[in-house]
């Protein structure tokens, strides 16, 4: 199996064909409440003769909307297509005229009438996305409705943002135009994803989901990943059972390297539904084709590879494995030399083992479950323990894996530590120490373990240590208010205070 990052290319041109295929043949039923919004809106009665005498909208634009509303498609995409510059002006304005959602600007009833039909449009005549993007801006009209905030429930924003995708999807537009208002587009979607109402994350999740077709709106998505990637993190860790307290990180490590943890015990939970965790699995799976680009920092920053793991261990269906299977294999052939290590930390080989042992439908499922295993097979055949102990500490975070409570580990690899690289690796374990880590304090004890055991198989080298900062860290974490850290730091004085009538 081909492992170079060489061979990418290949893997994200295969990925990229399945993004339509993936959404269409395994997404599961479109946001309920979103329809029966949509539904009650369409049947509301208009009175439009009033409208155009009150000058909320003109005769003209008037009869483009009668001449596609509660018709058949095949008769909307006939006249639509008929006249793609008059059905642009409409929405969007043109040659000084005002667009009918200016017009009818005060009147919210309609304002939701044009919206909704609008996006039934969109979505039935791809002519009409690809003309409204070559008008310029079309979404400098719609933006301002994002913050529509008459009347307490208004639906008009969730309404516009549902044209907006719609807009943006249906003609792909990676214009500078759809550059500038993806920011808004997000913020928004963002404020649906951490609503409490699941119905409403799992539209804005899906919206995501439809915005995510090229490089421009990834890239975009993972520069507000606060806003973003986050809240999505955030639902996956409250289905694999993880808490957002100070020891959520500590309890989910204690999963994936606990070893008679290893097989499929327990289930999702967190209030998920599973319709939800799929579509959030199905977006990030879209942001990991970016996997060269963001790959180590989704991992710094939410321990991607731990939590995924987790998820698999769980996964309820052949669908969610799927797509965990086809993210980790994303993430971890774009990132080798610094992921893999994580990967057997988090105990991954293990795990694909034992999956390797059921009964899969899903070729595709099938395929990248081997591809993953054959490429975590070569990584560790070829490594030490030592070499997994660099892994750990280059990721920039701790676990109680086992090198750290092993004698034999340190007497034989003390010095190698100190050595390594010009002490690239001890540099890299004071930044760690420096950091306050609030979310696993068991980072600072871990560090601290490892401080004492280098002091007291390489005594002569305290000097260098201190130089570096570690003794006075070791000390200053004395008075954290974990135990577990104040009961290393301790020991790890110990280390000096034994050598310290020892000539230096």
């Amino acid at each position: 199996m081909p492992t170079s990052k060489s061979k990418l290319p290949h893997r994200h041109s295969r990925l990229h064909h399945l993004i339509p295929t993936v959404a269409c043949t395994m997404s599961l039923d479109p946001p309920t409440y979103l329809a029966s919004l949509q539904s009650n809106i369409r049947q509301r009665p208009i009175p439009w003769d009033g409208a155009v005498r009150a000058g909320t909208l003109t005769e003209e634009q008037l009869a483009r909307i009668r001449s596609v509303d509660k018709v058949k498609k095949d008769v909307r995409k006939h006249t639509i297509e008929s006249d793609l510059e008059g059905y642009s002006a409409l929405f969007v304005g043109g040659s000084g005229k005002k667009s009918v959602l200016e017009l009818a600007a005060k009147r919210q009833d309609v304002v939701q009438y044009i919206l909704v039909l609008l996006n039934d449009l969109l979505t039935t005549v791809p002519a009409l996305s690809k003309a409204l993007a070559k008008t310029g801006d079309p979404y400098q009209h719609f933006n301002p409705l994002l913050g529509h905030r008459t009347v307490t429930d208004d639906p008009i924003p969730l309404l516009t943002s549902t044209v907006l995708v719609s807009l943006m999807a249906g003609s792909r537009d990676e214009s500078q135009a759809a550059s500038k208002a993806l920011p808004l587009i997000y913020s928004y979607l963002s404020s649906l994803t951490t609503n409490s109402d699941a119905g409403l994350q799992d539209i804005g999740v899906q919206e995501y989901s439809s915005l995510l077709y090229g490089r421009v709106p990834r890239a975009q998505f993972w520069e507000q990943r606060s806003e973003t990637v986050a809240p999505l993190v955030k639902i996956l860790r409250a289905a694999a059972g993880i808490g957002s307290g100070g020891d959520a990180t500590a309890s989910l490590w204690s999963g994936t390297t606990n070893p008679s943890r290893s097989g499929f015990e327990g289930s999702l939970s967190g209030g998920v539904g599973l319709q939800l965790l799929y579509h959030v699995l199905l977006v990030i799976w879209q942001l990991s084709f970016e996997a060269a680009d963001i790959g180590d920092d989704l991992n710094k920053e939410y321990d991607f590879i731990a939590l995924y793991t987790q998820l698999l261990r769980l996964s309820p269906k052949e669908k969610t494995t799927r797509l965990l299977l086809s993210t980790l294999l994303n993430i971890l052939t774009a990132n080798q030399n610094t992921l893999l290590a994580i990967a057997v930390l988090a105990r991954l080989p293990t795990l694909l083992e034992t999956l390797k042992t059921r009964q899969f439908n899903d070729p595709d499922l099938r395929e990248d479950l081997d591809r993953l295993r054959e490429l975590l097979e070569e990584y560790t055949k070829t490594k030490t323990t030592f070499d997994e102990y660099v892994g750990e500490v280059n990721s920039g975070r701790l676990h109680w894996s086992p090198p750290h409570r092993n004698t034999v580990f340190w007497a034989e690899n003390a010095r190698k530590i100190l050595d390594y690289e010009n002490g690239a690796l001890i540099r890299k374990l004071v930044d760690i120490m420096k950091q306050p880590w609030e979310d696993d304090k068991s980072v600072l004890a871990i560090a601290c373990n490892d401080v004492g055991c280098l002091v007291r198989e390489v005594p002569e080298k305290r000097g260098q240590l201190e130089k570096l900062g570690l003794k006075t860290r070791v000390m200053e974490l004395m008075g954290e208010a974990d135990e577990n850290v104040r009961w290393e730091s301790l020991r790890a004085l110990g280390g000096w205070l034994q050598y310290s009538f020892d000539t230096k």
